[in-house]
C-alpha cells in the first residue's frame, strides 16, 4: 500500500497519486470486479498485458496525466481519473475520463478525487479548461460531473466509438475560474 507522502493531493478520504506498472494486478482485479458497473460505457483493462500498454501511455504520453484515486485508509485504488488530450498554447484544455471500481461506488470517494484532480489541473499542471464527455444514459458519470462543479455545454451526436458503435455524448466543462474556494 502507498504511504501518504506519496500523493499529489489529500482529501479527507482519498489521496490521487499516478499510475505505476506495479499497480497492474490490483488495477486489473478490481477492473474485473467492476464489469457490470463499467460497461457499457467503459472498458478499463482487464489482464496484464493491456494494462501495462495502458499504463505506459499515462505514464510517458505529456498529452495524458492519469490519477488513481487511492483510500486514505490503506490505499487500496477506488478507481482512477485521466486527463486525456491535453492541449498548451491558448487552450489550456484536457478531456477528462473516469470510473469508480464497484467496491468503491457509491461512497462519495470520486466526487472527492475528481475535486482533487481538477484541482491539481488548474494549480500543479496549469490548466484552465476541463471537459467531460458522457454518453447521456450513463447516470452515474453525469451525476459525478454535477455534483464537482462542470456544467453542460452541449451534445455530440457519434462523438466516440465505443463497443463497437459511434455514441452520442454530452460535453460538460469547468474552467478555472469556476472553482468553488
Amino acid at each position: 500500500m502507498h504511504g501518504s507522502t506519496e500523493y499529489l493531493a489529500e482529501g479527507s478520504r482519498v489521496g490521487i497519486r499516478h499510475y505505476t506498472h506495479d499497480d497492474g494486478a490490483e488495477f486489473v482485479a478490481r477492473a474485473r470486479e467492476s464489469k457490470a458497473l463499467h460497461q457499457p460505457w467503459l472498458f478499463p483493462p482487464a489482464n496484464a498485458a493491456t494494462y501495462a500498454s495502458y499504463a505506459g501511455r499515462l505514464i510517458e504520453d505529456l498529452t495524458k496525466a492519469g490519477f488513481l484515486v487511492c483510500e486514505r485508509d490503506g490505499g487500496g485504488i477506488a478507481g482512477f481519473i485521466n486527463i486525456n488530450n491535453i492541449v498548451e498554447g491558448a487552450f489550456q484544455c484536457g478531456a477528462l475520463g473516469y470510473g469508480a471500481f464497484a467496491h468503491a461506488a457509491g461512497r462519495g470517494l470520486m466526487g472527492e478525487g475528481l475535486d482533487l484532480v481538477v484541482r491539481y489541473a488548474f494549480g500543479g499542471l496549469g490548466l484552465h479548461r476541463l471537459e467531460i464527455n458522457v454518453q447521456p444514459d450513463n447516470a452515474a458519470s453525469i451525476a459525478l460531473a454535477r455534483r464537482c462543479g462542470f456544467r453542460l455545454e452541449g451534445f455530440s451526436p457519434e462523438f466516440l466509438f465505443i463497443d463497437g458503435a459511434w455514441r452520442d455524448h454530452e460535453r460538460w466543462a469547468i474552467t478555472a475560474d469556476m472553482i468553488r474556494t
